[in-house]
Order: structure tokens, then C-alpha cells, then sequence
């Protein structure tokens, strides 16, 4: 298991446009892709679940990756992330 923590830049938070884009790279891996906020935990897979957590501008994330393609999975996550201006 990957985990790695971020902090989440993007002006609106986790709103619409960047929860499909991490949605759609995620729903790519056979890993299972969890995001957790407020101690809670959801499939990053699931855009409503995601949606869900109405993370903010300014909060903290942990993202994890397990299994076959965990490695890979993380890898492309956090180009997005970055490259995508959603967190660091």
C-alpha cells in the first residue's frame, strides 16, 4: 500500500471539474484508490463519493493505492495533482 498526503491549492476545492479528472485517471488502475478527509474514507473512484466530502481549498488529503498497479496508480494521481494546479 501507497499512501501520500496533500494539501489541496485549487481555489474551489474538490468541486466538480478536478474530482472527474482524478475520477476518470483512478477508474484506469485495478488498485483500489481510497481518499480520506475528516476521517472519512471514500473510493476515489466514485465521484459522488468524492463529492460527498466537500473538501475545501486549504485541507488536508490522504490518498492511497493498493495492489497490482499501486506504484503506477500514485504515479499518475500525483501528476495530476500537481500538474493540474488541485494540490501539493
Amino acid at each position: 500500500m501507497i499512501e501520500k498526503q496533500y494539501n489541496i491549492t485549487g481555489g474551489e476545492g474538490l468541486h466538480a471539474r478536478p474530482t472527474s479528472v482524478l475520477v476518470g485517471a483512478s477508474a484506469a488502475f485495478k488498485s483500489d484508490i481510497s481518499l480520506e478527509f475528516n476521517d472519512k474514507k471514500v473510493n476515489l473512484k466514485s465521484i459522488l463519493g468524492v463529492m460527498s466530502l466537500g473538501v475545501p481549498s486549504g485541507a488536508t488529503i490522504k490518498i492511497s493505492a493498493d495492489g497490482e498497479d499501486e506504484e503506477a496508480a500514485m504515479a499518475k494521481i500525483d501528476d495530476i495533482m500537481k500538474n493540474e494546479g488541485i494540490g501539493n
